[in-house]
């Protein structure tokens, strides 16, 4: 998979890109917008990964020419804290998923991960993980075929859970991805304890094995056995 990172913060694109490159992704970088410009022209990426604040133009302006080039790439913006409105802005433009700076970079890898099974399962009308089965069109959760009715939450949960099954993800990641910004104003993650047990069991009551593994002080596992 080849990734286009565009950062302007030298240690920063230095520690994704070799995170990444770790991870056995083809990884480019650029650092100012005028070579990202060049290299969204020039080469075709499967993810890109662009901030915000760049210091010779706007990373959503690039966001904006991958778009109006039809471009297939998979788009993550990055922004401060602060920049809730150019977060929406950014998603508006087309962009599929945001991260707040500071970010763990499994978090990163994670938001990717999930990205692109998310555009490979675009073409496809259901998402099958043992009994459990998603169909997204109709945001629907299935049970041996039969309807479990589940929260917005939950649903975003299961399916982010599903979307990266056998990985550990941490509390931090799950949060961050299914909450957003709420992440920000939150002392602790008992709250994600209370909508997994919930979402656990949605699940049992229907019949379903527990695919929701606890590592305590780690995250959740969705997997089997």
């Amino acid at each position: 998979m080849k990734i286009l990172l565009i950062e302007d913060e030298p240690s920063l694109l230095v520690a994704m890109r070799h995170y990444l490159e770790e991870e056995r992704y083809i990884v480019s970088t650029a650092s100012t917008f005028r070579i990202a410009s060049e290299k969204v022209h020039d080469h075709d990426y499967d993810c890109i990964v662009v901030d915000i604040t760049l210091p010779d133009g706007n990373g959503l302006a690039v966001v904006k020419a991958l778009k109006e080039a039809h471009s297939q790439a998979g788009i993550i913006i990055v922004s401060a804290k602060n920049s809730l409105d150019d977060k929406l802005t950014g998603l508006e433009l087309g962009a599929d998923d945001y991260l707040t700076k500071p970010f763990h970079l499994p978090e990163l890898n994670a938001r990717i991960r999930a990205l692109m099974r998310r555009r490979q399962h675009e073409g496809e009308t259901q998402l099958v993980f043992g009994a459990i089965t998603i169909v997204p069109s109709r945001k629907q959760t299935l049970v041996s075929n039969q309807l479990v009715e589940l929260t917005g939450k939950e649903y975003n949960l299961l399916l982010f859970l599903m979307t990266n099954k056998h990985r550990l993800l941490s509390k931090a990641a799950i949060v961050e991805h299914v909450w957003g910004d709420y992440i920000d104003s939150s002392d602790s993650h008992d709250f994600l304890y209370t909508h997994v047990r919930n979402l656990r069991r949605k699940l049992l009551d229907a019949g379903s094995p527990d695919y929701i593994t606890t590592r305590y002080g780690a995250g959740y596992i969705f997997t089997e056995g």
